[in-house]
């Protein structure tokens, strides 16, 4: 089995490097960390999906000598829900999108950081699937060394509007990395809507198994089993074996008091020694956790209402390090 995932890993690795050459992208850098980014296009991107923001797609980032983010998936289309890389963002109203369940079939809805969909005749929504996008809004790339500017307008014929912005910024003499979020409401409707991270980290494409930790400020509680995959030992999840392939873990998890502080966690691979914590100034609605063999996932999620003429902000922070007792590879 070990043979056969180092295979895949190194496929993967290989794939990642023509994903970098054939779409649009570019590099920012703080002299500490060095990041790549694929940049959003309805033409040529390479994620043209309709669960997922297109903006902040991080295929690759390094700190000494330790990777973060790379291609986790076996096939890359740009077509397909969930080919893309980094901390993956997306906005949910009601599980859907904005407008989705008045809209008639033929009609439109909309999703922020896509753009307006088009709704087929359906029963209900189904987020693996990607849908036509009638209007991916004008997006606006502004590049800088250490940060990207992204910058979407949208106006739908249901009253849903709004001006997104997204920063994607080194810090300065710092192993940081911030998302600087705003989102203005410039149409008609209260725009109200969760708005959560997927955290795909791939740190050093080590298999998800003992090595790697997840850690929580809270006693996490699973609201579904995670058999024996994974197991919650105080503040931590940890896995007692390898897990094979894409038989992983998935729940919701409780315990968590819906706090700004609870908003606060830790991915570690013990046996290469890098870890990375995440914070942000919101407060935390809930938390998923998720992990496959390539990735080890804490999704933490943030409410958003917005009425028509206001704006909210909120930033997600990453600090990178690495553990003392583990020497540099």
């Amino acid at each position: 089995m070990r043979t056969r995932l180092c295979l895949f890993l190194l496929v993967s690795f290989c794939s990642s490097l023509l994903l970098a050459q054939d779409y649009p992208k570019a590099e920012i850098s703080n002299g500490l960390i060095h990041a790549e980014l694929m940049l959003p296009d309805s033409q040529h991107g390479s994620y043209q999906g309709t669960r997922f923001d297109w903006s902040g797609i991080i295929s690759s980032l390094q700190f000494n000598g330790h990777e973060y983010f790379r291609k986790w998936y076996e096939h890359h289309d740009p077509k397909i829900h969930d080919a893309i890389t980094g901390p993956v963002e997306a906005f949910q109203t009601n599980d859907k999108g904005l407008g989705y369940d008045e809209a008639k079939a033929g009609g439109t809805f909309v999703r922020i950081g896509i753009g307006t969909i088009r709704k087929p005749d359906e029963k209900d929504y189904r987020p693996y699937d990607t849908y036509e996008i009638v209007d991916p809004g004008k997006w606006t790339i502004r590049k800088h060394k250490d940060r990207i500017e992204f910058t979407q307008r949208l106006k739908s014929e249901q009253g849903y509007a709004y001006i997104y912005r997204k920063t994607v910024r080194l810090v300065k003499g710092k192993p940081e990395l911030l998302l600087e979020h705003s989102l203005k409401n410039t149409g008609k409707k209260l725009i109200d809507t969760n708005q959560y991270n997927h955290n795909f980290f791939v740190i050093d494409h080590e298999v998800v198994g003992p090595d790697v930790v997840a850690k929580f400020v809270f006693t996490p509680v699973p609201l579904k089993g995670f058999s024996d995959r994974a197991e919650v030992h105080g503040h931590e999840i940890v896995f007692p074996n390898e897990l094979e392939g894409r038989k992983g873990v998935f729940s919701e998890l409780g315990g968590s008091n819906k706090d700004v502080k609870d908003y606060d966690f830790r991915v570690e691979n013990l046996k290469t020694g890098a870890g990375v914590h995440f914070t942000s100034d919101q407060v935390l609605d809930k938390v998923n956790f998720w992990a496959i063999s390539t990735v080890a996932a804490v999704e933490p999620y943030i409410l958003l209402k917005i009425e028509p003429g206001q704006e909210s902000h909120w930033t997600i922070r990453y600090d990178f390090y690495t553990l003392p007792s583990v020497a540099k590879p």
